[in-house]
């Protein structure tokens, strides 16, 4: 996993979520230069950064909070596609376990996985 996220930028995930924090409109761009941007891009293309964050249904964002608030993970508003793809399938899993269980679908609806 490591390896992905060096990849695809997840290191300088902190750095940019500060810079997001702070208000800032604008984004600066530290270090890393054209092989993180590329990183950036294919991350983003693959469904991951803030724009795939704004695709997520309510149940992944519920994922999303238990994880920071509970399991310590750190702040989840900048996930990698990895990341995303992990918690959709934590959120696929709680979908079929509640309708094993009640016989029912979840009252919240799932939002089809786009990607770029």
């Amino acid at each position: 996993m490591d390896f992905v996220n060096k990849f695809t930028g997840g290191e300088q995930k902190n750095e940019q979520q500060q810079q997001q924090s702070a208000g800032s409109s604008e984004q600066k761009q530290e270090g890393g230069g054209f092989f993180s941007g590329i990183g950036n891009k294919v991350n983003e293309a693959a469904g991951g950064g803030a724009a795939g964050e704004k695709n997520e249904d309510y149940l992944d964002k519920g994922v999303d909070y238990v994880q920071e608030k509970f399991l310590g993970q750190g702040a989840q508003n900048n996930e990698s596609a990895a990341e995303q793809a992990k918690d959709e399938q934590i959120s696929d899993f709680i979908r079929g376990q509640y309708k094993n269980a009640t016989g029912k679908d979840v009252p919240i609806k799932d939002k089809p996985t786009t990607f770029g």
